[in-house]
């Protein structure tokens, strides 16, 4: 896994909790990840859903996600992961992540316990 979206927390927060997504993707970048920060990306104006539709569009070009702390409590997060559990992406919890790190290099896979949501998908809706 090489190349990781960030998915935390944004809405209702001081400067948007660009700090804790700064401070995550320089983390991640000096152990030589690329890392795709929604909090890098600036958009102008727009709606939640225009926010949310232009980072899911991001979210689909990465390995993986890794998700910041309080990403339970957001709506937008929690969408992010719900997308990329159903998508078969892996899904990590910043911490846990970085603990574990070197095992995930050296198996050349993620080795990392997984988030699980227990989430069930009903048929889809045909229009």
């Amino acid at each position: 896994m090489n190349r990781i979206y960030l998915s935390g927390p944004m809405s209702g927060l001081p400067d948007w909790n660009r700090p804790a997504f700064m401070e995550a993707a320089g983390r991640l970048r000096n152990l030589g990840f690329e890392v795709v920060n929604p909090a890098e990306v600036s958009i102008r104006g727009g709606s939640w859903a225009d926010f949310m539709r232009h980072d899911i569009r991001l979210m689909m070009d990465v390995d993986g996600v890794v998700t910041l702390p309080g990403w339970r409590q957001s709506k937008g997060a929690s969408l992010e992961v719900y997308i990329a559990e159903h998508l078969h992406m892996p899904v990590y919890e910043l911490e846990h992540f970085m603990a574990n790190v070197a095992e995930v290099r050296s198996a050349g896979q993620p080795k990392v316990e997984q988030l699980s949501l227990d989430l069930t998908v009903e048929e889809p809706v045909r229009i």
